[in-house]
Order: C-alpha cells, then structure tokens, then sequence
C-alpha cells in the first residue's frame, strides 16, 4: 500500500511540473476539405531552460516543429527538430515564424472547433514531460468569430 501512496505522489509531482510549463493563445486556422496540412501556434513559457521536442494530435497522422523565415527574399519552410525554452522567457510560435505543422489531417477543421494536442517538453536534466493543450480553430483570416 505504501508502494502505490509513493507512486501516487510521484506522479502528482510530475503533473505538477509538466504544469509549471504555461502554454497559452493556443490556435489555428479553419482548414478546407481536402487539406492535408495546417498549422498550429501558441506562447510557452518555461520555468526552467527546457526543450519542445514533439508534438502529437489525434486530429493528425504526424506533427512536426517548423521555421518559416525569409533567405534571400524567398520564403523557406524547415523542419526543426528541438525548440529551444529559455528559462522564464515567453517563445511564441506564429504564423511566418516557429510553430507546428500538422500532417495528414484526419478531417478539415471548422472555426469554433477545439483540437487536442499533446506537447513533449525536455528539461536541461533530461526528463521529458508532457503538456497537453487545446488549440481554437479560428476562421481563415485567424480571428476568432464570435
């Protein structure tokens, strides 16, 4: 009985510290039908120096980190495959910057919906820790209509 009150607590205090990473303006873009990406965008605050390593949905067969960024006046797209959290600093994920790129879409995204996705953090200390958000699907323009 001990053993499973030791595990409980354990397991309270990993919850406790996949919370300290705060994780806000969740969202994304209403797709078509027939669109097989999208993206998704938000603000991480970590607590401590920490990684975004992965990313998973169940709206997605594949989630990856993505930059945008312009390289002599030519928009280029790349997969990265670690986010760098500095401790305490805010890492936003934007259209035409960082963010995640959902693949293969198990079904178009209509505003107003809410999709799930599962974060995987690494901190300095190797311990990986997993935040699960909610994204708001907004209307193309990336307003939420109200």
């Amino acid at each position: 009985m001990k053993q499973f009150a030791m595990l409980g607590l354990a397991l309270l205090a990993q919850s406790a510290m996949a919370a300290d990473v705060k994780v806000e303006n969740i969202w994304m873009r209403a797709t078509v039908p027939g669109q097989q990406v999208a993206g998704a965008y938000m603000d991480i605050t970590s607590p401590e120096n920490a990684r975004l390593i992965g990313a998973q949905s169940p709206a997605a067969g594949n989630m990856e980190i993505h930059l945008m960024r312009m390289n002599h006046g030519v928009m280029e797209m790349r997969e990265v495959k670690t986010l760098a959290l500095p401790k305490g600093k805010t890492v936003k994920l934007a259209p035409g910057g960082f963010h995640l790129m959902l693949f293969d879409l198990k079904q178009p995204f209509k505003t107003g919906e809410a999709v799930p996705i599962k974060l995987t953090i690494e901190t300095a200390n190797k311990k990986r820790e997993i935040v699960e958000v909610t994204a708001q699907v907004r209307d193309p323009s990336g307003q939420m209509m109200h």
